[in-house]
């Protein structure tokens, strides 16, 4: 059953790039089995010369940061069991978009240490970033993390946001409860979390105390054994809760009257205007949706404008180097004259130097460009996610309406299978045959007289049964009859 744990806690000043290699399972911690649960990590959003390398930042923060600074946030989470690794990581990524966006340069991991009293993994996440707001102007490490300079942004350090506030705390533990509820509901799953306190939510228990793996190996098996019926017993009662409330929303009148009143208006509508409703209110194509988002949009434009630049750099270098190489063709003792240092070729010193800063200005923006292309990548998940829940209720009412169109098709069609099988003769629906004898008088004299019919008038029956509410009642009932009398004949 999924349960909620969220703490956020900061890292003081010589301790980040400890705490990134624990996360990432490096250094001191790699290769040892005690750290072999690493699932997944990533990182996003680092300055450009530590882009591919997220220790340069923390190493950095260690460095650089004031003496009484935080280096370092960390928002640590419990990740459901419920979900694949793969659903965890989309829930993570998810999280991270919502809470951290653009602003932080972050690195996160999932970890799945074996549970200490229950069986199986126990999966949590780690989201450790950098207070420091990015501004999209170029720092070196030094500079990075010298104090802000309002009046002139580019003198000084990057802003720091302190996320330290108790309502700042209090938001984000609700963000991760409700991105969690929406990435269990996605995936099908019931269990549900709350970020408020016991006492919030009206349960008279004292909260459970961790006691890690060193805490529960000192149990006696009789403690184990009633530590274990206790959670199984509180989790009962929180379900029995939810239960509860939700019995509470599904009894209100007024809810039920509607709904009731909403499947009447769809049993009464034809084929044609459920057609013309489904294709009214059927949304958009998510991927359109996506490329329009205004985060995407921006964070694509950044992408494309550093690959262009990129490109420009790799064409001007090719270009440079295509001219030299002409140029040795046509001059080709001069050409060695320079490569032996007797002569200097001003032509093939200046397409080097082309070359050259065409070298260094890829060097520059390719970080740049790999850190845009990440950010372009959670904009699009977050867009999708997002859009995704918007439409959920739009996708629900589509449900209900293609599920009332299947049932006003489903007893033509199967009045039109019967039919069909009556006329090519097919076993069982010969006079005498037993499936026939059991088909109520009125279905098989409407069967043959629906054969005796042109095509013209066949579908406009079988259009009737399908558009006319007390037609198609009849239709069903006259079904339902014939196959109980299946059923009879079967069990004799």
């Amino acid at each position: 059953m999924a349960s909620y744990h969220c703490t956020v806690r900061v890292g003081g000043k010589g301790k980040a790039a400890v705490h990134a290699a624990y996360l990432a399972r490096e250094g001191p911690y790699q290769g040892r089995r005690r750290y072999e649960d690493l699932e997944a990590t990533a990182h996003g959003n680092m300055p450009t010369w530590a882009a591919h390398n997220p220790a340069h930042l923390w190493r950095a923060a260690d460095e650089h940061e004031r003496a009484n600074g935080a280096t370092y946030r960390e928002i640590e989470v419990a990740l459901p069991r419920e979900l694949t690794p793969g659903q965890r990581l989309a829930l993570v990524e998810a999280f991270v978009a919502e809470e951290l966006g653009a602003r932080h340069a972050y690195q996160w991991a999932i970890h799945t240490p074996p549970a200490a009293l229950e069986r199986g993994a126990q999966p949590h996440a780690h989201i450790m970033y950098s207070e420091r707001i990015r501004d999209g102007i170029e720092r070196d490490p030094a500079q990075y993390f010298r104090r802000y300079h309002a009046k002139a942004p580019e003198q000084g350090g990057c802003r720091k946001d302190s996320a330290g506030t108790a309502e700042r705390l209090a938001a984000t533990r609700q963000r991760w409860a409700e991105v969690q509820n929406q990435h269990l509901a996605r995936h099908g799953h019931a269990a549900r979390v709350d970020h408020r306190s016991l006492q919030a939510r009206g349960l008279d228990r004292r909260p459970e105390r961790h006691l890690g793996p060193s805490r529960v190996q000192a149990l006696a098996p009789q403690e184990v054994v009633a530590l274990l019926a206790r959670r199984v017993a509180e989790g009962e009662l929180e379900r029995a809760c939810q239960q509860v409330s939700l019995l509470d929303l599904s009894g209100d009148l007024a809810t039920a009257k509607a709904a009731r009143t909403e499947r009447q208006r769809l049993e009464r509508l034809t084929s044609r205007e459920l057609a013309q409703e489904i294709a009214r209110l059927r949304p958009r194509p998510v991927r359109e949706l996506i490329e329009e988002d205004p985060a995407v949009r921006q964070a694509t434009q950044e992408a494309r404008t550093l690959e262009a630049q990129v490109r420009a750099a790799q064409a001007r270098a090719a270009h440079a180097a295509h001219e030299a190489q002409r140029w040795r063709a046509d001059h080709p003792l001069r050409a060695t004259a320079h490569d032996a240092g007797a002569f200097r070729s001003a032509y093939l010193v200046k397409r080097a130097r082309i070359q050259g800063d065409a070298r260094q200005e890829q060097g520059r923006v390719a970080p740049r460009l790999a850190a845009a292309e990440q950010r372009e990548q959670l904009a699009r998940r977050a867009a999708e996610a997002r859009i995704t829940d918007e439409h959920r209720p739009i996708q629900e009412q589509l449900a209900k309406l293609q599920e009332a169109k299947s049932r006003q098709e489903q007893a033509a069609e199967t009045f039109r299978l019967l039919a069909l099988k009556r006329e090519m003769g097919m076993h069982g629906f010969h006079d005498q045959s037993r499936q026939w004898q059991a088909t109520p008088p009125a279905l098989r004299q409407l069967i043959d007289r629906f054969n005796r019919q042109s095509p013209v008038v066949q579908d406009a029956m079988l259009s009737r049964m399908r558009d006319d509410p007390q037609v198609r009642a009849q239709m069903a009932d006259l079904l339902q009859q014939r196959a109980r009398g299946l059923a009879r004949g079967r069990s004799r």
